[in-house]
């Protein structure tokens, strides 16, 4: 039987796994998924071209959710499907994942690079009631962590003129914008005349990841004193 693992990718009978989306051998017709009852329905899902395969028990669960009223019969919600039949949703498939692990079994599991707040960005999208009171609960007890248990890191992104604003407007997952460096060097684009820049952004992050951080941290330093005299 197919399932996904963890990290959203689909696993084929076979051994095979697939983050493409869900191709003909993710089918889920009644002679590989056999419906075992109205309530046992297998469903397919293609959030962000990764295929999940799950049951309408398990999306049930909060019947208020953006995933219960989906699967409905006679759903108020408009809801385009792939070629094998799975329902589009365009979110990221690495932060769903928590989501519906949590409708499966009712306990919240990050895997590694996972942040509370990017999985708390989905909840609220899908509208899990009960998931959204926990990550916010979690999120607030780390916060009133002492701070002996927190470091600020620091990541420096290198981006172009023209490219400033998307990026700081897209940032998430907690990382905040502390201090923009130019570096003087220009290039020609078309007939305009571009900068280049070194975006300093830093985040608030447990101990236990600060050893992944370090060589980012102490460079973001020097170009923050470097940034300061110039």
């Amino acid at each position: 039987m197919a399932t996904v693992n963890l990290n959203g990718q689909y696993r084929d009978g076979g051994g095979g796994t697939s983050s493409a989306g869900c191709g003909p051998s993710s089918s889920s017709s009644s002679s590989h998924y056999p419906i075992q009852g109205k309530k046992d329905q297998w469903i397919k899902l293609n959030v962000g071209g990764t295929c999940f395969l799950t049951t309408k028990t398990t999306l049930s669960r909060d019947p208020n959710s953006f995933l219960s009223r989906l699967i409905q019969e006679d759903s108020d919600l408009i809801s385009d499907r792939d070629e094998t039949g799975a329902y589009l949703i365009d979110r990221d498939p690495r932060y769903f994942a928590p989501v519906l692990n949590y409708l499966r079994h009712g306990k919240l599991v990050l895997d590694d690079g996972l942040s509370e707040e990017g999985v708390l960005e989905e909840a609220e999208f899908y509208n899990v009631t009960h998931l959204i009171g926990l990550l916010k609960d979690s999120i607030a007890r780390r916060e009133q962590r002492p701070t002996a248990d927190k470091k600020r890191v620091y990541r420096v992104l290198q981006c172009q003129e023209n490219e400033l604003t998307q990026m700081v407007s897209t940032m998430s997952d907690g990382w905040r914008f502390e201090q923009l460096i130019n570096i003087g060097t220009s290039y020609n684009y078309g007939a305009e005349e571009n900068a280049e820049f070194l975006c300093v952004v830093s985040k608030e992050c447990a101990n236990t990841l600060i050893g992944r951080e370090n060589e980012s941290n102490d460079r973001a330093k020097v170009l923050q004193q470097k940034g300061s005299r110039m």
